[in-house]
């Protein structure tokens, strides 16, 4: 999912889990962050991420709100509504 958002492989996401790379630089940095995110919607701590203004606090907010629906036992077609 993390891999799916930024475009990261799995060697250099755990790379990146023993390196001092701050998040927003783990945003930042991201190879290939997938065009499809926009389709995540919802709130994620009370605020509709596609609402959230911050571009940073949004890609923070696509990857939280992963995390939030897949523990939920969601699949990504539900997730991206497709």
């Amino acid at each position: 999912m993390t891999a799916w958002l930024t475009g990261y492989t799995p060697e250099e996401l755990a790379d990146l889990e023993h390196s001092d790379t701050s998040y927003g630089d783990f945003f930042r940095q991201a190879p290939a962050l997938n065009p499809k995110r926009s389709l995540i919607t919802g709130t994620v701590c009370g605020v509709r991420v596609e609402e959230i203004q911050d571009p940073m606090m949004r890609e923070i907010r696509y990857l939280d709100k992963l995390v939030d629906e897949l523990a939920k036992g969601k699949s990504m077609d539900q997730i991206l509504r497709t």
